[in-house]
């Protein structure tokens, strides 16, 4: 894909699979099948989840968490980057405490225009004093102090990140 094509983001972190949910809600699968590109900000807790996203996302940016074994943490970097429709995307688990949030990221990631981050499980969206676009979103299997379980699609699109949209799931039910 050139600078010009948009491309069709999902973003997920902290899915857990198989320590919160059996597997991921149909409707993010879905997603994951349109999308050109899937970001996944860490905590798989095992391979794998990653090997099923490798299997059916068109493209995977991903980086590993804390809560990820060392076999997952040799597959993908702390923090992962990349060039999307002319912006530099990065993705890292954990940036923090929410107070100084924008200025840690500024000076970490000085070379990024977009930040998709994980580890509290709240969905975040600001953005810092040099531009820098920082975004979680939040967890789509284990919902914590949240209303919801979620995830975030977005569009990387001639240098800017456009449509960011939080994506707000139904509780699950259980198994019979």
């Amino acid at each position: 894909m050139s600078r010009a094509d948009p491309v069709r983001v999902v973003a997920v972190a902290d899915t857990h699979v198989p320590a919160r949910a059996r597997d991921l809600p149909a409707v993010l699968w879905d997603a994951i099948d349109a999308a050109d590109l899937v970001v996944h900000a860490g905590d798989w807790v095992t391979t794998d989840l990653l090997d099923r996203l490798e299997e059916r996302a068109t493209r995977l940016l991903a980086c590993h968490g804390n809560n990820d074994p060392p076999a997952l943490a040799s597959r993908v970097p702390e923090v992962a980057r990349a060039v999307v429709a002319g912006v530099r995307l990065g993705v890292v688990h954990e940036t923090g405490g929410a107070t100084g949030r924008e200025r840690r990221c500024d000076e970490r990631h000085a070379d990024l225009d977009l930040l998709v981050f994980g580890h509290s499980h709240i969905p975040w969206d600001s953005v810092t004093p040099r531009g820098l676009r920082l975004l979680n979103p939040g967890s789509p299997t284990d919902r914590r102090r949240q209303p919801a379980c979620t995830y975030l699609t977005f569009t990387l699109h001639a240098g800017a990140v456009r449509d960011v949209e939080l994506h707000r799931l139904p509780p699950r039910t259980p198994a019979t």
